[in-house]
């Protein structure tokens, strides 16, 4: 199936009399008949549910849809964003461990890496993402296992060279996981650029109307952890928890979320409610319909925002001319998302002027929704960045972080006019 019919049907087959829609198993458990069948489900020698903290049959579902949109083997659901990149990570990291990430990501995710993790033992290095392959090489280490990045950054909106971490990650024997929140698998698939493991924050484009919070891990069941066992004894070596199991002898290319699921999401519990799932289900359906109007909406205020002489500045990839945009046409190429980033003449205090006298677009912590929104990242998301932090991560302190939705976009245009009448 083409990926617009995938967004319809994928991950829920109903069968012969079963409702044509993914029912919303709101439960916290489910009946055996015998001990013995659910013994088997608790030493992972059957499939089944018993305990919604581990497995649901309307999260499956929907991961189910997710890791085939994205071309991967298998998916979890997880309780927002920042828990799926903490479990993508955390599922192959242990104290002494040692990361490399982009230091474009999201301000959450950086203070995830670089301050909560760090205090777990779990070192991370940031680099710049644009810096030549040998000179990020230097990055690395010997206790190095994993290297993270956003596919489009947030909120900088720049653009991974998947296919240059994906070559860097491998020669050092380790995987790439890419945050594929903002372009979604509707406008680029990772895995096929060379990504070992893909995370969403299904809060954004993929729910798509700022309803419930969630995130998703895709393994693409590509890397090959008992070739690097070292490295990954949480994969490689017994588990003493479930009976001396070896994640990745017994379950394969299902290692890596068996181990997720069964092991961090029953000790950390941060699993997704049935009923945003079911929300995330339904947004899914139409995220290819609706991620084309993003990006037809983004370029055409991208392109007024440009020819606006109170505009300091603009980025967006597909936008001729930008800094981002060679790569864009290889990895973007029928867009890359809703959301640009600008900044005004007159730097911080007018760039606030101006959001305060916006009427239709409103501020707002949300970004890639249905309805337009903009916030100011210094001020807002990356408040607890330092000056040197800021700079670090590319973002200005005049940067407005611009949301595109699905509004008639001269009713956009014209809010952005009269707003920049006052400043």
């Amino acid at each position: 199936m083409k990926i617009e019919t995938k967004c319809l049907h994928s991950g829920y087959e109903p069968k012969n009399g079963e409702p044509r829609q993914l029912p919303v198993y709101q439960s916290t458990t489910f009946k055996y008949d015998t001990s013995d069948e659910m013994g088997k489900l608790f030493d992972l020698e059957a499939n089944g549910y018993f305990y919604t903290r581990l497995q649901n049959p309307t999260n499956d579902a929907v991961a189910a849809k997710i890791a085939d949109l994205e071309g991967g083997v298998a998916g979890m659901l997880t309780s927002s964003g920042q828990a799926a990149n903490f479990f993508a990570l955390f599922n192959i990291c242990e104290a002494g461990s040692h990361i490399v990430a982009s230091s474009s990501i999201y301000g959450g995710t950086f203070n995830l890496l670089g301050v909560t993790m760090k205090k777990m033992g779990i070192e991370c290095t940031f680099v710049d993402q644009n810096l030549p392959e040998e000179e990020l090489a230097k990055a690395f280490k010997p206790n190095t296992r994993a290297v993270f990045g956003e596919t489009i950054t947030n909120p900088t909106v720049s653009v991974l060279d998947i296919e240059k971490f994906a070559r860097l990650a491998h020669s050092h024997g380790v995987p790439l996981i890419v945050d594929n929140t903002f372009a979604t698998p509707i406008n680029c698939q990772p895995i096929k650029w060379g990504a070992d493991i893909v995370t969403h924050s299904t809060t954004k484009y993929m729910d798509g109307h700022a309803i419930g919070v969630g995130g998703a891990i895709v393994d693409s069941g590509n890397f090959d952890w008992l070739a690097h066992a070292d490295k990954y004894p949480g994969l490689t070596t017994p588990d003493d928890s479930y009976h001396g199991i070896v994640y990745a002898e017994k379950f394969g290319k299902l290692g890596y979320i068996t181990k997720a699921t069964s092991q961090l999401m029953r000790d950390l519990g941060s699993i997704q409610s049935p009923q945003n799932a079911f929300y995330l289900m339904n947004g899914l359906e139409s995220l290819h319909v609706r991620m084309q109007r993003h990006c037809e909406n983004a370029l055409a205020i991208a392109k007024f925002l440009k020819s606006n002489d109170k505009v300091a500045w603009v980025d967006y990839p597909n936008l001729e001319g930008d800094k981002y945009y060679d790569l864009a046409q290889k990895y973007l190429p029928n867009g890359s998302c809703g959301v640009l980033a600008f900044g005004l003449k007159g730097g911080r205090e007018q760039s606030i002027k101006f959001m305060d006298s916006l009427k239709l677009a409103a501020i707002a912590t949300h970004v890639a929704d249905a309805k337009t929104c903009l916030l100011h990242p210094a001020s807002h998301t990356h408040r607890q960045m330092t000056e040197e932090q800021l700079i670090e991560a590319g973002v200005a302190p005049d940067l407005i972080r611009l949301s595109v939705g699905l509004e008639n976009v001269d009713d956009l245009i014209d809010d952005l006019k009269q707003a920049f009448d006052k400043v």
